[in-house]
């Protein structure tokens, strides 16, 4: 016996299931109407009663529906369809109705192959800059990028997505959620959303880095559980990356550490800035002084070191200038969502995960 396939706001027909997230489940579908494929987003039944996720999932619908780049994935609609659950009861289902990118996540891409070329990772890196610089162009930061969230489709295009727990730049409460918990993923999060600080495109900026690094190295500037994570971006210093791969040169060095110094004002000012590095340092021209100086604080006054050919930089950890303080009680005030300036409570899990 034949069962009618779904149909949502009556014209998407959900097909088989392709993802799945914390919040939601994602779909191959088609537009009935216009006769095309589409990826549907539905937020999962057992959540949909839950006001934190529903504002979070149609905030995801708001932010991502005005955003029309090359380097985006595109919103084409959203909309709520009706529930019947067991007890005869019915809950409004919300969904986001997306462009269908057919490729493989970062994430996935990272798994199979561990890390990749300096050559290559800088061109998906100066992909998702370009998204990012146009979104915040939009005064719309993502708060979330890591390789989970970023797409390849298989003509090599870069497609950033999930714009779930972005926020507009207007939001002066942009970094917490209306529990008070720590927002982003703990591998990737910047030193302010782990201090429960306000957020801007510079923290983009930061988790691009980091993003960048793991694509060079096969591995996060700091590892550990989500607690350690925490306290690791909030007052330690990452090595160089080519301390982890040899081929990575001095430029790409200098332009990754400079993307992840701890101070907002240090660090890259716009994902324009930061791109231009990355292709510069792509083809072997000349970076921003912006970053050498990044470098020079990690150590060498003069120049940009390959610290990979120097010995000692394999046997003692990086000193750089203007390094953070950190106590317990500065990351007990982390993962619990608030600033180190704040009365400490009791722990409580973070939301920051650490995939």
């Amino acid at each position: 016996m034949s069962t009618a396939p779904r149909i949502l706001g009556g014209r998407y027909e959900v097909g088989e299931l392709i993802g799945r997230g914390g919040m939601a489940e994602v779909h191959a579908g088609h537009d009935t109407r216009l006769g095309r494929s589409v990826a549907i987003k539905i937020l999962r039944s057992d959540l949909a009663r839950d006001p934190s996720f529903l504002q979070r999932f149609r905030r995801e619908a708001q932010s991502s529906a005005g955003l029309n780049h090359a380097n985006i994935v595109a919103v084409y609609d959203s909309g709520e369809d009706t529930f019947v659950e067991a007890g005869g009861g019915t809950v409004d289902i919300p969904y986001i109705v997306m462009e269908y990118v057919d490729g493989q996540t970062l994430r996935e891409i990272l798994n199979d192959e561990k890390k990749l070329s300096s050559d290559e990772a800088c061109r998906v890196t100066m992909g998702i800059l370009s998204a990012l610089e146009y979104s915040h162009s939009k005064g719309i930061v993502h708060r979330d990028i890591k390789p989970g969230n970023v797409m390849v489709t298989r003509g090599g295009n870069i497609k950033v997505m999930d714009f779930g727990i972005a926020r507009a730049l207007a939001d002066v409460g942009a970094t917490m959620t209306s529990a008070q918990a720590v927002v982003g993923t703990a591998r990737y999060l910047s030193p302010e959303q782990a201090q429960g600080e306000s957020v801007d495109p510079r923290t983009d900026l930061y988790s691009a880095g980091c993003v960048l690094f793991e694509l060079l190295t096969g591995r996060a500037p700091f590892v550990g559980e989500p607690v350690s994570l925490v306290y690791q971006h909030i007052g330690e210093q990452p090595q160089p990356p080519s301390l982890y791969e040899h081929s990575v040169s001095p430029e790409l060095d200098a332009v990754v550490l400079h993307s992840l110094e701890k101070k907002r004002d240090a660090r890259y000012q716009s994902a324009g800035e930061f791109r231009s590095d990355v292709l510069a340092a792509r083809s072997g021209q000349e970076i921003s002084a912006a970053a050498l100086a990044s470098t020079q604080a990690a150590g060498d006054s003069t120049e940009v070191v390959n610290y990979t050919r120097r010995g000692a930089a394999l046997a003692a950890p990086t000193t750089r200038r203007n390094s953070t303080s950190v106590t317990s009680r500065s990351v007990r005030a982390a993962v619990c969502g608030l600033s180190p300036s704040s009365r400490p409570s009791p722990p409580s899990s973070a939301s920051a995960t650490s995939s």
